[in-house]
């Protein structure tokens, strides 16, 4: 009994080590591989959608008065968050067979634009 839970246990360390060591890999290898560009957007990412989660805790934990702000709010930051993601597959190099009609001028511009007319929605929903 006592050498099965022994065993249990090391093969519990092996799996967490396991574990770990594949998200060290995960992330050296996206520190080395991706170019800063990338890395920028995906950052911007990670912002947008912190900024949705802290909107919807608001929201549940104290107040949800002016209801249509907190809708056109979230509407914005996952609308956001969609043209991004979007933005960021169409510049990524490995991608460039698949969107090789796109320049990444041209993604920027439909970016810029989708966001003005995602804003432009967005105020026009608080009244």
């Amino acid at each position: 009994m006592a050498a099965s839970k022994a065993q249990k246990q090391t093969a519990d360390k092996d799996a967490s080590t396991t574990a770990s060591g594949a998200i060290q890999g995960l992330w050296k290898s996206y520190l080395d591989d991706t170019p800063t560009k990338l890395k920028t957007i995906d950052a911007f990412l990670v912002f947008i959608m912190l900024s949705g989660i802290i909107q919807f805790v608001y929201c549940v934990a104290v107040t949800n008065f002016p209801f249509n702000a907190f809708l056109a709010g979230f509407a914005s930051t996952v609308g956001q968050f969609v043209l991004t993601a979007s933005l960021r597959s169409q510049v990524n190099p490995l991608n460039a067979g698949v969107f090789k009609n796109i320049s990444r001028e041209r993604a920027f511009a439909d970016f810029a634009m989708g966001s003005i007319v995602l804003h432009f929605f967005v105020y026009n929903f608080l009244g």
